[in-house]
């Protein structure tokens, strides 16, 4: 642990003139600061909330997203216990936020012993869950060292990290000694796990908690957008969009609303720090458009076929997805791993994606094997989405095989359930 704290500090060190740079510029890593250097928020303590703690650690907003079914159905089954929420992310501490409570959430410590040891001290948590496999090997030596028991839920090792762990798994194998349990998304996640050093009696396959998340169809956005779309109206959903997606959908709009003139397009860029530069990408292609955000959802807006509406808002997403006549997940045609596709599928949409989808693999394969979703190349998106636009009955077969998959495939929270609570001591301190 010293000669890791050395390397850590070495390469803050160095980084030092790109992060204060940041910070300066866009503001988006001088949020939360105080917390990341091991300053415990008030608000963790305001409420007088005593119970013992269950601390659980979502790094953004598609881990926050899948941990969301489970911190709601532990605080149900096991009231003794406070459940906590740490994030990475401020798009992510946003929608943490939203979905637990602000007293309950806030920003994960760096990795040092100075910034960790106050939350351990002051939190005391009985438990400390990882979501998906955010392994910080000073966070692990101290929950031992602090005879903290720490589980990981939905775990999964990407076709990237992979090597990379492999190359260093002499030092992972002692590291992550640590864990009490690892409940891994598929078999594949699980060999993968044990290869790195997990011990193998510590890993369990869980299932992944994606499939456990269910969105509302009945949100205010949701109200005024179906309100504001004539009976006849096609809706292409665009969502968690990455810089250069938006400009191959872009490409491909004038030949869509040819194929289909009903269409209108919701475009949901995945980081809100891009929303300026994509309306005014919007601006430069001269399309007809407008922000949610300056849309009050209790005015009626008149939504125009051949319009589109930049969803530049945090939490809506998910939501809108249920309108949607066809919805494309961003983040897959450009080499950036994917986003959920299971957002749409829940609501039985026909689901198109890029070729790039390794973060979300075994769901995308599990879709594909029951005709659930289409992956297309950069080339062909404007030909798969007008085919589709074209062929109604075949695209909401499509649809109706991805909810039976969404549907078929639920029950990986209570597995995690299960195994945490066996974790906790019988009686709460």
């Amino acid at each position: 642990m010293f000669f890791y704290s050395l390397a850590w500090i070495a390469v803050l060190v160095a980084s030092a003139p790109w992060w204060l740079w940041k910070m300066a510029t866009t503001g988006k890593y001088r949020k939360g600061l105080a917390e990341r250097l091991g300053r415990v928020p008030t608000r963790l303590f305001s409420a007088g909330d005593r119970r013992p703690v269950i601390w659980i650690h979502a790094v953004s907003v598609g881990e926050v997203i899948a941990i969301s079914r489970l911190v709601q159905d532990l605080r149900i089954q096991s009231p003794n216990h406070r459940v906590v929420v740490s994030t990475t992310t401020r798009t992510g501490q946003q929608i943490a936020r939203g979905r637990f409570g602000a007293s309950d959430v806030f920003y994960y410590p760096l990795d040092f012993a100075s910034a960790i040891r106050p939350y351990l001290h002051q939190l005391q948590p009985q438990l400390f869950v990882l979501a998906e496999t955010e392994f910080w090997p000073r966070m692990l030596h101290e929950c031992r060292r602090a005879a903290i028991p720490v589980a990981v839920v939905n775990a999964r090792i990407s076709n990237r990290s992979y090597p990379r762990y492999l190359r260093l798994k002499v030092l992972w194998k002692r590291i992550l000694a640590a864990l009490s349990i690892a409940l891994a998304q598929t078999e594949e996640d699980a060999s993968r796990l044990r290869a790195i050093g997990v011990p193998s009696g510590q890993v369990k396959l869980g299932g992944n908690l994606k499939y456990d998340v269910r969105a509302g169809s009945s949100a205010e956005i949701v109200n005024s957008i179906r309100t504001a779309l004539p009976a006849n109206a096609k809706l292409l959903v665009c969502g968690s969009t990455l810089d250069g997606e938006e400009q191959l959908l872009l490409d491909a709009w004038p030949n869509l609303i040819a194929a289909q003139p009903e269409l209108r397009m919701v475009l949901a860029p995945r980081h809100p720090e891009r929303f300026a530069a994509v309306a005014a990408l919007l601006d430069q292609r001269g399309m007809r458009w407008f922000r949610r955000s300056a849309w009050k959802v209790s005015e009626t807006v008149n939504f125009e076929a051949g319009t589109i509406l930049l969803l530049d808002s945090i939490g809506e997403l998910a939501f809108v997805y249920s309108l949607a006549t066809i919805a494309f997940v961003g983040g897959s045609l450009i080499p950036a791993g994917g986003h959920n596709p299971l957002e749409p599928a829940q609501f039985g949409i026909p689901i198109v994606v890029g070729p790039h989808f390794e973060n979300f693999r075994e769901i995308v394969e599990v879709l594909r094997q029951h005709e659930a979703i289409r992956v297309t190349e950069p080339a062909e998106l404007a030909s798969t989405l007008t085919n589709m636009l074209r062929d109604t009955q075949s695209s909401k077969a499509m649809g109706q095989h991805a909810k039976q998959v969404f549907d078929a495939e639920a029950g990986a929270t209570a597995r995690a359930i299960e195994a945490l609570l066996a974790l906790l001591p019988e009686k709460p301190a």
